[in-house]
């Protein structure tokens, strides 16, 4: 076969992966999309639909001595981990638990809010073009509470974000609770709504939309392997091999393994997460997502069912998998919403792609020419997709960036 000319490759399927292939397509460039699978079908599959404006402060290692002694039992709902994982990952979780620090969070915190602040109005944005906006529901999401101290914890929180980001919230007592969402427990002692953030009835449906609209504007996906990948920029696909000028790993938690093959070592490691739908029993309904924030599981209305999704596990991304935090977490679940049978097979499994820093890695890879990065997006990269992808684009063409690209450039490790 001949090799087949673009100027860009976009190496990984998921959300940022298209964002960034739509991205460079609507401003002239022609684009080869690659994965081993489908779009929107590995990490973009699994999550809890959530475009969370609210994320300012990325999600942190929690440092109280009672949480890290309720982990280290390793019977927590919302962390699990493997043993045989602590070890390789300890230099990752030692500078996770750095940063994590209150005085360094809030320093995240300030850059990475600049690329929240886009998340839904780029998402709205990119599901307009895509004629996806269907799939997107305005509704926000709530969290809720089975006890006074941390409804009243949280409460401080979502005070202190929006005096310093405007992230609007609603407080609600038992009472109104059991107003907004009539099917949850009653003996829950309040919750709390964030009405700026967005949801997604299905995950999959939406990163699909918008890989047909990228292949609409004239862009073209192929099945390959990316780890084939070469400096030229070449890479082999079912259809032969592509080259480009310039390429960009959004491979999510598989980014090291092309990035650690081109001599960049950089700190990534995954948290694992499962999930399962389920249909309601009788005439219940929940009518936006819920996260129960005591057990650190998040209950969503999707169009397969209610997906329950676990928390984190910290395993080597390539082991065995061990559902048994979503074990753990069903029998709660139950009891906050009445869940039927269980829809799926079999729970689904993927990974989030982690730095220790909290933040994404977006921009040029500075030991080689054209080459660029966009992956690390841990928990919201759903939330960060459209972003992302209009970012690497902007700064690929050299147009004014939407965001200061600075804090978030590989250079920083």
């Amino acid at each position: 076969m001949s090799t087949i000319k673009f100027d860009a490759i976009v190496l990984g399927a998921g959300i940022v992966g298209v964002s960034v292939a739509v991205h460079l397509q609507k401003r002239g460039r022609q684009v080869a999309l690659v994965d081993r699978k489908l779009p929107g079908n590995e990490t973009s599959f699994g999550n809890a639909g959530l475009i969370q404006r609210e994320g300012v402060y990325p999600y942190a290692f929690p440092r109280g001595l009672d949480t890290l002694l309720r982990y280290a039992r390793n019977q927590s709902p919302d962390v699990r981990y493997h043993a045989d994982a602590i070890l390789k990952v300890a230099p990752f979780l030692w500078q996770y638990w750095r940063n994590s620090h209150p005085a360094r969070h809030a320093e995240i915190a300030k850059s990475y809010a600049t690329l929240i602040e886009h998340c839904v109005s780029e998402h709205r944005t990119l599901a307009a073009e895509a004629g996806a906006s269907a799939l997107l529901r305005p509704i926000g999401w709530m969290k809720v509470f089975r006890s006074e101290a941390a409804h009243a914890a949280e409460i401080r929180l979502a005070e202190q974000w929006h005096r310093e980001y405007g992230i609007a919230f609603e407080t609600l007592d038992s009472a109104s609770l059991q107003r907004a969402e009539p099917d949850l427990d009653r003996s829950l002692r309040g919750g709390l709504r964030y009405p700026q953030s967005d949801s997604v009835s299905d995950p999959n449906a939406l990163v699909t939309a918008y890989a047909k609209y990228f292949e609409a504007l004239g862009g073209r996906f192929f099945i390959g392997d990316a780890d084939t990948l070469r400096e030229g920029w070449e890479v082999e696909t079912n259809d032969g091999t592509l080259s480009a000028s310039s390429a960009v790993v959004a491979l999510g938690p598989w980014s090291d393994r092309v990035s650690s093959r081109l001599g960049y070592r950089l700190p990534l490691a995954v948290k694992r997460g499962y999930h399962m739908h389920y249909a309601p029993e009788g005439e219940a309904r929940l009518h936006q997502p819920v996260l129960d924030a005591e057990n650190g599981y998040v209950l969503a209305p999707m169009a397969r069912g209610i997906r329950l999704t676990t928390g984190a596990e910290i395993a080597q991304r390539d082991a065995a998998r061990t559902p048994t935090q979503l074990a753990a977490v069903e029998p709660i679940a139950r009891e906050l919403f009445p869940l039927g049978k269980r829809v799926d097979d079999e729970p689904w499994m993927g990974n989030r792609p982690c730095t220790p820093d909290m933040m994404p890695i977006i921009g040029p890879a500075r030991r080689h020419r054209d080459l660029w990065f966009a992956f690390g997006h841990a928990h919201h990269g759903l939330t960060l997709g459209p972003i992302t992808g209009r970012l690497i684009a902007e700064m690929m063409t050299g147009e004014p960036s939407i965001v200061d690209p600075q804090p978030f450039r590989v250079e920083r490790f």
